[in-house]
């Protein structure tokens, strides 16, 4: 698995796999698999549910915890400085561990200054190895940087062909924070497996067009952290390094950027209510 640096020099796997909407009831199951098929990157969340059957996987799978690299976010009702606290601590029961390799801010409503004071201590206790944040728009994220201490590791945000957040991706090069993409393939948006472009691309490659797409964005330095229930596609989404997009195909991919999202707007107050109304637990 090729290996990226964070800017504390820890290094993560380029390619996870993430369990977003996942039941909890095939979670244990499909985190086996993919550890199996050679992924070593799980990507949850408290908001999932299903920290606790990613746990249960870890404690099967009889891999070495260093060779593991887990993150999981702190939701929007668990934001300040205790609360984070407490959230952290709930995650590492949940998922029967000691230490976190990157926690990170799920969403940029709240006090989320208050809980990245709280992750700053606990990062420097060991407890969490990164920290960082996801789905920080740019202005944010740099205000963020500019009155902390720590810089964020990494912004998970959505980044696929048609939303391909190259002006986010700028500012976080000059402050030395990794993009992590969710949503690598967009979901299946915009029938993005017939996409005539990435079909002509895939054909003259002998790959899928989930493939492209993936070696798509590790040729821009972009973690990715596809979903499938399927083991066979998990495969799949894995073998991506015996070949390499030139500059006509990354060329072609770029042209298919629309600059907007094409499956949640933050900007939206709709969104704003929805997710600061999601309750994860009592």
């Amino acid at each position: 698995m090729q290996m990226i640096k964070l800017n504390n020099d820890l290094e993560m796997p380029v390619e996870g796999y993430g369990v977003f909407q996942v039941t909890p009831e095939e979670t244990e199951r499909c985190v086996l698999d993919a550890l199996a098929v050679g992924y070593r990157s799980i990507d949850t969340a408290a908001a999932y549910m299903n920290e606790e059957a990613v746990g249960a996987a870890i404690k099967k799978c009889g891999i070495p915890r260093e060779e593991l690299f887990i993150t999981t976010k702190l939701w929007v009702q668990d934001q300040g400085y205790d609360s984070a606290k407490q959230a952290v601590e709930s995650s590492l029961e949940k998922l029967g561990l000691d230490y976190l390799d990157l926690y990170l801010i799920h969403q940029p409503f709240g006090d989320y200054y208050g809980s990245w004071r709280a992750m700053e201590e606990l990062y420097k206790e060991g407890k969490l190895r990164a920290i960082g944040v996801s789905n920080f728009e740019a202005d944010r994220l740099v205000d963020l940087i500019l009155n902390n201490e720590i810089t964020p590791a990494v912004n998970q945000i959505e980044v696929h062909p048609f939303h391909q957040q190259q002006a986010a991706k700028a500012v976080m090069d000059e402050y030395g924070v990794r993009m992590e993409a969710w949503g690598p393939l967009a979901e299946a948006q915009n029938d993005i497996f017939n996409h005539a472009v990435l079909k002509e691309i895939a054909a003259k490659h002998n790959k899928s067009v989930a493939q492209v797409v993936l070696r798509w964005h590790i040729e821009r330095d972009v973690i990715i952290i596809p979903k499938s229930v399927r083991k066979e596609r998990m495969e799949e989404n894995l073998d991506l390094y015996d070949f390499s997009l030139d500059q006509e195909d990354m060329a072609k991919i770029a042209a298919l950027d629309t600059g907007k999202s094409t499956i949640i707007d933050h900007h939206q107050v709709e969104t704003v209510k929805m997710l600061n109304g999601l309750k994860i637990h009592d």
